[in-house]
Parts: C-alpha cells; sequence; structure tokens
C-alpha cells in the first residue's frame, strides 16, 4: 500500500468505530499498525498519558462523534479553524485530526526508542482545543475528483517537459520502486469499512500523485540540469501536490461529510 499519513489511519478507523462497523481493539490495532504503541496526552480529566483505547471510549464519552484529517504544510493550512497553539503545532508536522462533536484536535508526536538495530516507534497524540468553525480549503469527494483528474494529466505533463526520467539508473530505479508500490497497492484497503468506494478510489489516486511529485521532487536531477530548472520543476508541480493534499482530506473527511456531523 502507498502509505497515508498516521491522521488518516486514526480517523478513518475511529469514524468505522463510531458507526458500529468495528470493534475498539480492530480498530486499534488498524490504527496502530507496525507503531509499537500509540497513547494520547492532554485527555481532559486525565493528568497522564492513556493507552489508545481508554482515550477513544474518553472522546467518545466527550461527545465526539467523527472525526476529520488536516494535512497542512506552510501557506496552505488545509484542514485547519485554530487556535494558533494547535495549528502551529500540526503545521510543525504536517498532520492533525479535528473532533466533531467536541472542539478537541489531536496532533501525533513520533518518538524513536530502543538500541540501534532494534528501533521502535512509539506514538504520543497530543490532544489540544480547537476552535469550532468550517476548516480551511476543504473539497468536497466530487470536487477533489475532479481537480485530480486534471493534476495528473498536469504532472504528467510537466515530467514529460523536464525529462524526470532521463537521468539514468538512480532516477530509473527511484521509477521502478514507485510502480511497484502501486502495483502492490492494489486491492489492498486503504480505508477504513464503511467508505464509499469512490473515496477508495479518491485516496489511492491522491496517494499516487503525490509520490509520484516526491519522485520529482527528491529522485534524481534527470533533465532539470541546472538549479533554476530544477527549481522551475518545484514551482510547476507545486498546484499538484496541493491538490493532491486536498483529495486525500476529502476522501478521509468524506464519511464524516456523508453522514452531516
Amino acid at each position: 500500500m502507498l502509505s497515508g499519513p498516521r491522521s488518516g489511519r486514526l480517523a478513518a478507523w475511529v469514524n468505522a468505530l463510531l458507526a458500529g462497523l468495528v470493534s475498539p481493539d480492530d480498530a486499534v490495532l488498524a490504527v496502530v499498525g507496525e507503531d509499537a504503541v500509540h497513547r494520547v496526552e492532554g485527555l481532559p480529566g486525565e493528568p497522564a498519558p492513556v493507552g489508545l483505547t481508554l482515550a477513544l471510549g474518553r472522546l467518545r464519552a466527550l461527545g465526539v462523534t467523527g472525526l476529520r484529517v488536516a494535512l497542512p504544510v506552510p501557506g496552505h493550512p488545509l484542514g485547519l479553524s485554530g487556535p494558533p497553539e494547535f495549528n502551529a503545532r500540526a503545521l510543525e508536522v504536517e498532520e492533525a485530526v479535528v473532533c466533531e462533536g467536541a472542539a478537541f484536535g489531536l496532533v501525533p508526536e513520533v518518538r524513536e526508542a530502543g538500541p540501534e538495530g532494534d528501533v521502535h516507534v512509539e506514538v504520543v497524540w497530543h490532544c489540544l482545543p480547537v476552535r469550532e468553525a468550517p476548516p480551511a480549503d476543504v473539497p468536497s469527494l466530487g470536487e477533489a475528483e475532479r481537480e485530480l483528474a486534471e493534476a495528473l494529466r498536469e504532472a504528467t505533463e510537466v515530467l514529460t517537459r523536464l525529462d524526470v526520467a532521463g537521468s539514468g539508473p538512480v532516477a530509473e530505479a527511484a521509477i521502478d520502486a514507485y510502480r511497484a508500490r502501486a502495483a502492490a497497492s492494489r486491492g489492498l484497503e486503504v480505508l477504513a469499512p464503511g467508505y464509499p468506494p469512490r473515496a477508495v478510489r479518491v485516496l489511492e489516486l491522491a496517494q499516487r500523485v503525490g509520490a509520484l511529485v516526491a519522485l520529482a521532487e527528491g529522485g534524481g536531477h534527470g533533465g532539470a540540469v541546472s538549479a533554476s530548472e530544477m527549481a522551475a520543476r518545484a514551482v510547476a508541480l507545486r498546484p499538484v501536490e496541493r491538490t493532491a493534499r486536498r483529495a486525500q482530506v476529502a476522501a478521509y473527511n468524506s464519511v464524516v461529510e456523508a453522514r452531516g456531523v
């Protein structure tokens, strides 16, 4: 599977849990994935971090009815609604979830622990107050799908024009690895139960467009042999990357939108 943000996994599986489609144990296992453990810090009434299972029950008791994803970057606060403290923490790691039904948000902090060769990942979700307001710049699922189709055409034209694949074995190996990841992801579950097929389709395409942009930006010089040409490539692909992030957020948030939460 083309990897998605931890905030996406958390939102998707908690939304399925809140809809009664999965058990708490299954939801927690899916959210944690290959990480060692997830905890939540800053929950009202909890003086210390608590495990994810307890945290999800507490959030439900506090009135949370759904989770939305935010994938902001500097200059584009996608999915955020404030206040500044929460926005700043979300921008620092470029992801967060925002609760519906209660004015809280969760921002992940990823920590590595253990000796060399046996490092494991621990995630602490910081629970912070959020402003109850419409999230910034989030499209509908239909809008996101239409924008993605155009973005994919633009990305293909840019990559062809700049000859990203023309720099020899390093770039070719990167493209082969991307194709292998895309092929391996076919047929695998990218969202939790309860999401419509259209959301799955949009998320898969958004992740692949994002991977292509990352390849173009970091997978070798390609035909852009000068610093100015590399800068031009980054500028040309920036709107495509923005569209891919918007589409991911639309896909993750689609069941909350559909329920009118």
